[in-house]
């Protein structure tokens, strides 16, 4: 058979799927969203130099100096999910529907007897920072390789023996005894699956896939993404002679974030081992089931001005720190397979216990510059622009802050969650060793592969009459990875026995909506269109830097189509 085929680069290196996070798992917890008011997002999030809306405590606290009377209120939202994924003109679509508390807060306005300074305003809002709510899946018709040979490519590029990924009575390759070299979790579950076969003994040892001369196959997937980002703010600001607003929010946040995900291969004329380990051909249908998980808390601090020159033109800018977490992640792979006519099989990393590890992490920071024109007391047009640097995205040892279900194998054969994971037995002792030159490389990698992103917001609001006005806005946001990445000409670094990921390309926002007061009564509504253009990847791709060439790896092109129905009802006084 043609070794070529049967394993990918042997450049591949412990970074790939060693254990606990990637540059790829930096963005999913630093990934935007617009949640808030129906009036903040009627106007696609455009309220940087406006204020006098509870969403402004997480975008720019000035605002909170805008208020001159009290407000308690909240917001409602009703998204509507759709995924598209595309790939060798099989196209697969998937929905979901769920009912979110976006904000709920009070402003308490404190007037002094100063023309120089006028009041004092508090604010306490929650505010959904982010919804990480998605699901999408679809299947590659025609495969070109098999995720078994990117296994295998890592554990030549490790030089694993085959006493290094086997389990015998005295040794536990999940959790050596000596706490030392522990193998990539992704090759001993492999090794554990039959997904590859070694060859020789010692120094000599040759990893296989199952991917060779004359054989054929398909691939299907699917992703379920869960959990939120909670932003609990407590702002406080003012003005100084109605010219001048300024306001200062200190931030608690929770974070929750879950993905579930599968990848499986149905193949004929695979090289599968014998009962003597040697390769015959037959045909093999596999799956891949991840679970991972990651929570914890954070801090950050938001600055923020708006100046009024005149009672026509706002101008803001705010400043928004990194956020600074201290999270906990736990994680499980399995494998499901069956070989020609035998009975099948199934095994889980870590005898199938919640492995888990402690670690910090710090997001990108954030600028947000603004502007906008007040005609009459009808028509106000704003615009923002915000920068966020997802270049500078990093994680670190606890406590550094930054500083320093069943997975079944057909694609047509069900998807039953890994529903023990949340209640399984943690283990004894953490079943990951990380030191200080992984975050090293998981660090340099989010260099590598993100850039910073650049956002426009531009939102209108016109005044049918003193009661009753409307809104429109729009929203575009350039992609957070770099072209070489999106490319397929760099190698994409994952982590534990998850392969798989995604690069978005963009992402924007058509907003619409209404607001009608009555007395001291007001109630919003709006209509949000989210879409984002995304590109799946079962694997990295197999990349020669050398001369900048690379086998690609199964892909789909994913888009994903959000309708959001905002319902905000609040009173002042």
């Amino acid at each position: 058979m043609n070794k070529s085929l049967l394993t990918l680069s042997l450049s591949l290196s412990a970074t790939f799927t060693m254990f606990g996070q990637s540059a790829v798992d930096a963005y999913r917890l630093s990934q935007p969203d617009m949640k808030g008011t129906a009036r903040f997002m009627g106007m696609a999030g455009a309220f940087g130099a406006l204020g006098g809306d509870l969403s402004t405590l997480s975008q720019n606290p000035a605002g909170i100096g805008v208020y001159r009377s009290n407000e308690i209120g909240f917001s409602l939202d009703l998204d509507c999910q759709s995924s598209s994924a595309e790939a060798q003109g099989f196209k697969h679509d998937m929905s979901q529907t769920k009912f979110l508390l976006n904000n709920i807060g009070a402003v308490l306005t404190m007037r002094l007897a100063s023309e120089t300074m006028p009041n004092i305003n508090f604010g306490f809002t929650y505010n959904k920072g982010a919804s990480f709510n998605r699901v999408y899946g679809g299947g590659v018709p025609k495969l070109s390789n098999s995720l078994s040979n990117y296994i295998a490519g890592i554990s030549n590029g490790e030089g694993l023996t085959e006493n290094d990924v086997a389990s015998t009575s005295n040794y536990d390759p999940y959790n050596p005894t000596d706490v030392g070299y522990i193998s990539p979790w992704l090759s001993i579950l492999g090794y554990d699956g039959y997904l590859i076969t070694p060859t020789g003994s010692g120094e000599n040892t040759r990893w296989y896939g199952q991917w060779g001369d004359g054989t054929s196959g398909s691939g299907s997937f699917k992703v379920q993404e869960k959990g939120s980002v909670d932003e609990y703010n407590i702002a406080f600001g003012g003005n100084i002679k109605n010219v001048l607003y300024w306001g200062m929010d200190f931030d608690i946040v929770n974070l929750n974030y879950t993905m579930q995900s599968l990848w499986g291969e149905n193949l004929e004329g695979a090289y599968v081992p014998d009962q003597n380990n040697q390769l015959v051909r037959e045909s093999a249908s596999w799956g891949l089931g991840n679970y991972y998980n990651v929570h914890g808390s954070g801090f950050n601090y938001k600055l923020g001005f708006i100046l009024k020159p005149i009672q026509e033109l706002r101008i803001g800018l705010a400043f928004h720190t990194p956020t600074w977490y201290n999270l906990t992640e736990n994680y499980v792979g399995s494998v499901d397979y069956q070989y020609g006519n035998e009975q099948p099989g199934s095994t889980s990393t870590n005898g199938g216990y919640l492995a888990y590890n402690d670690m910090c992490f710090r997001t990108p920071w954030k600028i947000i510059a603004s502007l906008a024109g007040v005609i009459g007391n009808n028509f106000i047009i704003s615009m923002d622009y915000e920068w966020i640097a997802y270049n500078k995205m990093k994680f670190s040892s606890p406590g550094s802050y930054g500083v320093s279900d069943d997975w079944d194998y057909g694609w047509d054969n069900g998807w039953d969650w890994y529903a023990s994971a949340n209640s399984a037995p943690q283990p004894p002792t953490k079943s990951s060793v990380f030191d200080s030159g992984m975050y090293g490389d998981v660090n340099g990698d989010i260099a590598n592969y993100y850039q910073s992103t650049n956002t426009i917001r531009l939102g209108a609001e016109y005044r049918v009459t003193p009661a009753f006005s409307l809104r429109a806005g729009y929203s575009y946001t350039t992609s957070p990875v770099k072209e070489r990445a999106k490319e397929d000409k760099e190698i994409i670094y994952t982590a534990g026995t998850r392969p798989n990921y995604r690069f978005d390309n963009h992402t924007y926002y058509i907003t619409c909506g209404a607001g009608y007061r009555y007395k001291n009564l007001y109630v919003d509504l709006a209509y949000v269109y989210k879409n984002i253009s995304s590109q799946y990847h079962a694997y990295t791709p197999d990349v020669n830097t050398d001369v900048n060439q690379s086998i690609p790896s199964p892909q789909a092109k994913v888009d994903f189509n959000n309708s959001q129905i905002v319902l905000s009802a609040g009173i002042r006084f």
